[in-house]
């Protein structure tokens, strides 16, 4: 190509070829304010929405952490079902009473032992 004949995208003066955008600097909005925005509108039931898009579940498997010391747990004990970091843990999970076992599975949500 020659130099008289440049690309578009290649012109260093656009604001010059483009008279709506001016001189003006494009201003990003946040997430924030898109939805602040769309809130104000007035939108039917059927309209989609920033807000209104559900995200499909994760094909990616939750992280299970201990729940002991809260690092990432690999292993899970099959006697007492509590998730522990290493073999240290391992101990101190066998060596718990069932009652706070059954505290530890009751604040991670998982169902007690039966």
């Amino acid at each position: 190509m020659s130099e008289t004949q440049m690309p578009v995208f290649k012109r260093m003066n656009l604001a010059q070829t483009n008279p709506i955008a001016g001189n003006k600097k494009r201003t990003w909005k946040s997430l924030k304010q898109i939805t602040a925005y769309e809130r104000t509108l007035p939108w039917k039931e059927t309209d989609v929405t920033y807000s209104s898009i559900n995200a499909p579940p994760s094909f990616v498997p939750a992280k299970k952490y201990s729940d002991i010391s809260g690092l990432i747990a690999p292993y899970t004990d099959p006697q007492t079902k509590l998730h522990y970091h290493n073999a240290e843990e391992f101990q101190t999970v066998r060596s718990l009473p069932m009652d706070l076992t059954a505290g530890y599975l009751a604040l991670r949500g998982a169902s007690s032992i039966v």
